[in-house]
């Protein structure tokens, strides 16, 4: 695991306090690690966090949490907070096991632009015909007046710059009304007809609009096909060992499952209730989309590579003009960011940043103006499905790791300790 330079001294005074009070109140305290600067130096931001996350776990606005942030010159912030489990769960710690779904797109979008700097594979060709949903693919155009849909041939074929930026015409039907009503059309078919009927179609032609989807799980099908290796073992290989995130996997040991917090659902009276521990049996394939677990440090060095322009500590993953791809509007005048809910116990609608224009890079949402929380115009973003985030401000030099584990997706209460994360990161900054 990649620690900070320095970390360990800065931290060696509070240790002996924060133990202490984990285990007097149950709630894992705050560590503040600073580089390179007086630990008092903009201290009062900092703590404003502690108080405000400390809150939302002692409260259960959230059942813990884990926030990382981090410039350029080292640690600015660690907050460790609250529990794994609310029913008698130990508390969190810095190295708590996370499920943090889509957070493993802009991975497999790294692993993709590697094939591609090394001239594998193109940005704007047809992608390679792995498929027929990506060889052929078929339109969803409607519904006869039976309900049965109307399909015809797409007017081009798909790039992966398309899928890269979720504009080649798969959707998810947790955010896309038309892809669930196909869904429970095709169910009503006979059985012929349904299995000839393509399972995943697009909703709309390559390359015309913006909807959040499955694009990314077939990026991780070319990058097995072109690589000739398992998606786990690329990403080993190439990303995860590299930059040292060794609790970063598909499927978890029974050490970093000890480690697991717990899924928690929001009720509808605001409370929180633990779910089962999820089953994990043998797999055979992997999702370049979902399904990975990860750790705060782990994913911040991830995004600080990014941040760095493709390389930390001495280890290259991607060129810097690559990286510099993944952080800029490549879908022109199509607007992004915005989806609404088919299923309010899953998630909830999302529109991150009301009133700002929203476009995608490579693997992140863009914000093309300020945020209200403080980050800066061409920031990037996105997050998992169990409310965990991430944000990496090129300008101010700053990446960021907020984890807890919630359902729904972009829940109220979780969102509103994210931003008093944010605030309080970059009156932090402000204040340097």
């Amino acid at each position: 695991m990649i620690d900070f330079p320095n970390r360990r001294a800065v931290l060696r005074g509070t240790a002996s306090f924060a133990l202490a009070s984990s285990l007097v109140s149950g709630y894992a305290t705050a560590t503040i690690a600073r580089t390179q600067k007086p630990t008092g130096l903009s201290a009062g931001p900092l703590h404003r966090i502690d108080a405000a996350l400390r809150a939302a776990a002692i409260t259960e606005e959230v059942p813990g949490v884990v926030a990382l942030a981090a410039t350029d010159k080292g640690s600015e912030y660690e907050g460790i907070f609250g529990r794994r489990r609310l029913d008698g769960g130990p508390a969190m710690t810095r190295d708590t096991v996370f499920r943090v779904a889509s957070m493993i797109k802009p991975i497999t979008s790294v692993a993709a632009l590697q094939l591609v700097e090394q001239d594998k594979l193109s940005l704007d060709a047809p992608v390679p015909d792995i498929d027929p949903a990506l060889g052929a693919p078929q339109v969803l155009d409607g519904f006869d007046a039976g309900g049965a849909p109307q399909l015809r041939p797409a007017k081009r074929p798909i790039s992966l710059r398309q899928l890269l930026t979720h504009t080649a015409g798969f959707t998810y039907r947790l955010w896309d009304a038309k892809a669930l009503q196909y869904a429970r059309a095709i169910d009503q078919l006979p059985s012929a007809d349904r299995n000839r009927a393509p399972h995943t179609p697009l909703m709309f032609d390559p390359g015309e609009r913006w909807q959040y989807g499955t694009s990314i799980d077939w990026v991780g099908r070319i990058v097995e096909m072109i690589s000739g290796e398992p998606l786990d073992i690329y990403f080993r290989k190439n990303i995860l060992d590299p930059l040292g995130m060794n609790d970063t996997a598909f499927a978890i040991s029974a050490q970093q499952r000890a480690r697991e917090a717990s899924v928690h659902r929001r009720g509808s009276d605001g409370s929180l209730t633990p779910q089962p521990t999820e089953q994990q049996t043998a797999r055979q394939s992997f999702s370049g989309g979902g399904g990975i677990y990860s750790t705060g440090p782990d994913y911040l060095a991830f995004i600080r590579m990014l941040m760095q322009g493709g390389s930390l500590d001495g280890v290259r993953i991607l060129r810097s003009d690559t990286v510099s791809l993944m952080g800029r509007n490549q879908i022109g005048k199509i607007e992004a960011g915005v989806l609404r809910t088919t299923v309010p116990a899953l998630s909830n609608n999302i529109d991150f940043f009301p009133g700002i224009s929203l476009k995608w890079g490579f693997g992140h949402m863009i914000n093309m103006q300020a945020g209200p929380d403080g980050r800066t115009a061409g920031s990037l973003t996105w997050g998992g499905l169990f409310n965990t985030y991430y944000w990496i401000d090129p300008r101010r030099r700053t990446a960021a790791v907020f984890m807890t584990q919630v359902l729904p997706f972009a829940d109220n209460r979780a969102l509103r300790a994210y931003r008093q994360f944010e605030r309080g990161i970059y009156a932090s900054l402000k204040a340097d």
